[in-house]
């Protein structure tokens, strides 16, 4: 069964769409890279249940480098979607003019981060920078950069992340490559803006879950739901008393989308739901217990270790986003459990 023939997955797209503003986007263009990801789907999916259920007129390109899989994954046969071959490390090959551009795409694995920390730098600084010249092409209004709750590093005392409080990253830590490369992207959107004069804002997602993850993404929150959903045990191989901001991925896409049409120029913002802020062994026990699954503590591999995030609070303060007049749907034990019940059925 396909995503969005998911009876869970459409009512809470519904719930979402509901609690968002879109009319900015009426009749517009938008592209959106990384357009099969955990959370660009879910944006691709509002925008398509926005134009069948409200008739906004938006006119969707989804970018990617293979067109098959993006075809797979979206319904195309309202004429709403077009495809636009994207690859980050290329000028984008396209001469449709986009009102807003939504750049998503990157290596988002902590395992890629290590093993190939030349690609995951790259894609973020070298496909932001193809992008802004498609804009400035293009005369596109605004680009949204989603960046990474990574980029604030660690810090040394206690309490959520602010958008301009920054700590330590290890530049010579080959684990760094991707916040380093989110924090370098971060500068060029500012750079294009003052010196091209190009509407930017950024997002900084927390940790985004939900059914719309790969079912090879290694991120421990996706990998243990679909282990929850096939019935399998959990095994978590930390403590788990490391803080997070957890956000379900129907929850960002509707953050996402209120930044990109109230967000203020220039400015970066937290994406956090402040009912989901939990420990990674919270987040762990509510998949078990929605799957009726054991959450088991094991031992964690030097070369395991080498990719965990060194981070024990990164929680994010949501004040920013929250004064644009958004607010989260879904709490993190009910967004988890949506999360494994919807992938039952994908499964299934």
């Amino acid at each position: 069964m396909k995503i969005y023939e998911v009876p869970q997955y459409i009512s809470d797209l519904e719930i979402s769409v509901k609690n968002t503003d879109l009319e900015f986007l009426r009749d517009k263009s938008i592209l959106i890279t990384g357009s099969t990801g955990l959370i660009c789907s879910v944006i691709v999916d509002m925008l398509l249940f926005c134009n069948k259920y409200i008739n906004t007129g938006i006119h969707i390109f989804a970018a990617g480098r293979n067109e098959d899989k993006i075809r797979q994954r979206f319904d195309f046969s309202s004429g709403d979607i077009n495809f636009v071959k994207y690859d980050a490390l290329k000028p984008l090959e396209s001469n449709e003019h986009f009102d807003y551009i939504i750049h998503g795409a990157s290596n988002a694995s902590p395992e890629l981060y290590v093993t190939q920390p030349v690609e995951t730098m790259l894609s973020n600084i070298i496909g932001i920078n193809n992008l802004f010249e498609s804009a400035i092409k293009s005369g596109t209004d605004r680009l949204l950069y989603i960046s990474s709750s990574e980029v604030y590093g660690r810090k040394d005392y206690a309490g959520p992340f602010k958008e301009n409080e920054y700590g330590y990253v290890d530049i010579l830590n080959v684990r760094s490559s991707y916040p380093s490369g989110k924090r370098a992207s971060e500068t060029l959107c500012l750079a294009y803006a003052n010196e091209y004069d190009i509407e930017t804002v950024i997002v900084r997602p927390g940790r985004i879950y939900g059914p719309t993850a790969a079912a090879n993404d290694k991120r421990i929150s996706s990998d243990f739901a679909y282990k929850a959903a096939r019935g399998e045990n959990l095994v978590m191989k930390s403590s788990g008393t490391q803080l997070r901001s957890y956000c379900y991925c129907l929850d960002c896409a509707s953050a996402i989308l209120t930044v990109l049409g109230k967000g203020e120029n220039g400015q970066a913002y937290n994406i956090s739901n402040s009912d989901s802020v939990i420990t990674i062994r919270q987040m762990s026990q509510y998949l078990a217990d929605s799957a009726d699954v054991q959450l088991v503590v094991a031992t964690a591999s030097e070369h395991e270790k080498s990719a965990f995030n060194p981070m024990e609070n990164s929680s994010l303060e949501a004040e920013r986003l929250e004064a644009l007049g958004w607010a989260g749907s879904f709490d993190a034990e009910t967004g988890l459990a949506h999360t494994v019940s919807i992938l039952r059925k994908i499964l299934n």
